[in-house]
């Protein structure tokens, strides 16, 4: 890849590679991981197969694993970011104090649960829902098949709805039949 190819590369996934390290790491440490991962991709320029179109999902998988090296920074991020979330709530009248005493364990438990993924499973799941990549899309900047992405997506998934208190997903669990106070009726 030529320098003139590798600045067309950069000036077309910039931004994606900056929104995905801002929200793994926020605003303070996403242009240094940015920065990083074109220079990696720019010394590792020569093995990229060309034959592969988009460069995204590589460069997500370099900006990855360049987050996993920042792992202590990324732990005080989930608990800066529980903190904003509780402070950026406006004060409610009185009758909505309880619900916001809800949010907020909610946004604990599923702080606590996203901290509570391992690496891998974490790492796929913000591909999918920050990185904005399909299935396969994360197979390759992962570098697995696509049935781990599936297996680490539903157990995220599975954590995720049982730390909110939802551990049933309601299309699985109604199944088209009616409450029994009905049938009784």
């Amino acid at each position: 890849m030529s320098r003139g190819a590798f600045a067309v590369l950069f000036d077309r996934h910039a931004p994606a590679i900056y929104r995905y390290a801002a929200q793994r790491m926020g605003d303070h440490r996403a242009e240094d991981i940015m920065s990083e991962t074109f220079l990696v991709a720019f010394e590792k320029r020569a093995a990229y197969d060309l034959a592969i179109e988009n460069a995204r999902p590589w460069l997500l998988g370099i900006a990855t694993r360049l987050t996993r090296k920042h792992s202590r920074l990324e732990a005080r991020a989930w608990k800066g970011m529980v903190a904003d979330v509780a402070a950026s709530l406006a004060p409610d009248m009185i009758e909505q104090a309880g619900a916001r005493l809800d949010a907020a364990r909610l946004t604990r438990r599923l702080a606590s649960a996203l901290r509570g993924l391992s690496a891998s499973d974490r790492d796929t799941l913000l591909l999918y829902a920050w990185g904005d990549l399909d299935y396969a899309g994360i197979a390759a900047a992962l570098d697995v098949p696509i049935g781990t992405v599936r297996s680490r997506l539903n157990r995220a998934r599975r954590l995720l709805r049982h730390a909110a208190g939802t551990d049933e997903n309601p299309l699985e669990a109604e199944h088209g039949r009616t409450e029994p106070a009905a049938q009784r009726a």
